[in-house]
C-alpha cells in the first residue's frame, strides 16, 4: 500500500479541546535503514508490526505495509528493538473532510508535538486549523525512527 502524508509542527494544545480520541503508543524500531524500517508498535492493548519504505523526494510518499500482532508478541519484539523507545499519545482530531493524527511525545521527545494527515493525493487541498504550525513533511529528523536515535531532547535549536 502506498501513504501520502504531509507532517506538521503543532503551534497549541487547542487540538486537545476538538478531539475525538487518545491513546498511548509505545514503539520500538527493528530495523531503521533509510530504505526500509520495521516498526513494533504497542497502541493502548494492541499490537502491531509495520514496514516502511524510502519516501519520495519530497517525503509525502512512501510504501508502507501494517499487520496486527498479539499484544503479547509486540512485547517480546520490543525486547530485540535498536535503543530508543518512542512513547506518545496520539489524538485524533477531525478537520473538514480530514483526520489529523496529533502526537504529543513523551521521554526524551518530551516537548516535541507533530501532527499527520494522510492524503488521497499530493495535491489534496485540505483545512488547516489554527494549531497548525510549520509544515515539516520530508525532514528525517522529525520521523520516528530518526526521533529514537536523535531525541528531540539532544536538538539544538
Amino acid at each position: 500500500m502506498i501513504e501520502i502524508e504531509r507532517k506538521f509542527l503543532v503551534n497549541s494544545e487547542a487540538f486537545k479541546e476538538v478531539s475525538v480520541s487518545a491513546y498511548r503508543i509505545v514503539q520500538g524500531f527493528l530495523n531503521t535503514d533509510p530504505l526500509r524500517t520495521v516498526r513494533v508498535r504497542i497502541k493502548d492493548d494492541a499490537g502491531f508490526l509495520t514496514v516502511k519504505g524510502k519516501g519520495n523526494d519530497l517525503g509525502t510518499t512512501r510504501f508502507e505495509w501494517e499487520t496486527v500482532i498479539p499484544v503479547e508478541d509486540a512485547e517480546s519484539l520490543m525486547e530485540l528493538a535498536e535503543p530508543g523507545v518512542i512513547e506518545k499519545v496520539r489524538y485524533e482530531v477531525p478537520v473538514g473532510e480530514h483526520l489529523f493524527e496529533v502526537d504529543e511525545f513523551f521521554g526524551e521527545n518530551r516537548g516535541l508535538i507533530v501532527a499527520e494527515i494522510e492524503l488521497n493525493s499530493e495535491d489534496e487541498p485540505f483545512k488547516t486549523p489554527s494549531w497548525l504550525g510549520k509544515e515539516v513533511t520530508g525532514i528525517n529528523k522529525y520521523y520516528n525512527s530518526q526521533l529514537s536515535k536523535q531525541p528531540f531532547k539532544t536538538w539544538k535549536s
